[in-house]
């Protein structure tokens, strides 16, 4: 594999983790940045601004997939960073990946979703995946832009992951696997799922012991891809709904252990809500700089807007969301990056990043007022745009759900 942009950022003798939130750093707790993480983080936002600013009204028009860019992060090395070195990748940590995210985002959170799906479908084999089944799905997602996808969802099984229908039946060293999946991003152009499936009829059984995770190549005798949905926001992303009528798939392609799949797909979540948290920043941080510069050109009763205490206050709002949210997904990144569970602080990233991604939007369409319900405009896009990140990747009614749960069980432990 040609050396990208990304590999010769990364100087040697760099620490190329996490800095930020260190608490054991001798001078305290340090915010700061490696020099790696500035660089990636100043190509990131060039290439938003440049690449995907200029065309993110186009493909929110037409829905059109943003390959031409996916080809192009896939050169820059800002795709698939995670893979872990000794399968060919660059082995980052989810900060690195947070630090990049959140600039693509600012350019358009339905193309940084597309590319972010990506992830979320790799992640379940870095966790559980073999190394026979690592070389094989992880290293070729390095050779060419290939996406994959997470394929959990179903059509009456979203948040209540444990009620899902799909189910795989074992023969011989085979399974077949038979169900609808919904809402799966990137399922018209993946290349293999990580699909989720009963594989224990018993429906006393618990999630725990009822489900298995499989790797699935999309070109798979049976699959059926649905149409392309035309979503409220981020239409630039391929959402669809996968249909899977008697798909064989070889008992190889098992990741961990039969029964052991809720865990693994829920593990996941633990990688990937920083990242989502991120994207939600940097779609708040674009919504924030689009109306301080509105603001300040429109004037009312012979003065800026951005005079009047009214729309001051509120960008004042927008700036106490982001930057709180964003601590908050550097936490969480922070600490899975160090080994440290981080199922609370990632739910509560993802769920304040989320809410603040839906207000400062809101907000910034009133700051526009009649310009912001119109599309010539950026902000109606942005507003439409949040909507999703109260809702994919667990809604923010089941973050507070985790975050209420893991906090009640803490406090019976100090009892």
């Amino acid at each position: 594999m040609a050396a990208n942009i990304i590999t010769k950022v990364l100087r040697s003798g760099r620490r190329c983790g996490v800095q930020c939130l260190r608490p054991y750093s001798n001078a305290g707790f340090s915010f700061s940045l490696t020099e790696d993480q500035k660089d990636m983080q100043q190509l990131a936002r060039k290439f938003a601004r440049e690449e995907i600013m200029p065309i993110a009204a186009h493909h929110d028009k037409t829905g059109e997939y943003p390959w031409d860019i996916v080809k192009k992060v896939f050169d820059l090395g800002l795709i698939n960073t995670h893979i872990p070195k000794e399968y060919g990748g660059l082995g980052l940590g989810i900060a690195d990946s947070c630090i990049t995210t959140e600039e693509l985002a600012y350019g358009c959170t339905g193309i940084q979703t597309a590319i972010e799906a990506n992830s979320l479908g790799q992640v379940p084999v870095i966790l559980a995946g073999n190394d026979a089944q690592k070389k094989k799905y992880l290293a070729r997602m390095l050779e060419e832009p290939l996406m994959c996808a997470y394929c959990v969802t179903e059509p009456g099984a979203g948040s209540d992951v444990a009620g899902i229908k799909t189910k795989a039946v074992k023969k011989g060293n085979e399974y077949v696997i038979n169900g609808q999946k919904m809402w799966i991003t990137n399922g018209g152009v993946a290349n293999w799922y990580f699909l989720l499936a009963r594989t224990d009829p018993d429906p006393k059984a618990s999630a725990g012991k009822a489900f298995t995770g499989f790797i699935v190549d999309a070109d798979t005798p049976g699959i059926i891809k649905g149409r392309k949905e035309w979503n409220m926001g981020q239409r630039a992303s391929d959402t669809r709904g996968i249909t899977f009528e008697d798909v064989v798939v070889p008992a190889e392609n098992v990741l961990g252990a039969e029964g052991i799949g809720f865990k693994i797909a829920m593990g996941a979540f633990d990688k990937t809500r920083p990242a989502v948290a991120a994207g939600a920043c940097g779609l708040a941080q674009r919504a924030f700089d689009e109306a301080t510069k509105y603001s300040m050109e429109r004037k009312t009763m012979g003065q800026p807007i951005c005079t009047h205490q009214a729309v001051a206050f509120m960008l004042a709002d927008m700036a106490i969301g982001i930057e709180s949210a964003r601590m908050m997904t550097y936490k969480s990144a922070w600490e899975i990056d160090n080994g440290i569970r981080n199922t609370y602080n990632a739910s509560i990233a993802k769920c304040l990043a989320g809410d603040v991604a839906n207000k400062c939007t809101t907000d910034a369409v009133q700051i526009f007022g009649g310009n912001g319900f119109n599309s010539d405009y950026p902000v109606e896009k942005l507003m439409r745009d949040a909507k999703i990140y109260q809702i994919y990747e667990g809604t923010a009614q089941i973050q507070r759900l985790i975050i209420s749960r893991e906090h009640l069980n803490q406090a019976k432990k100090n009892m």
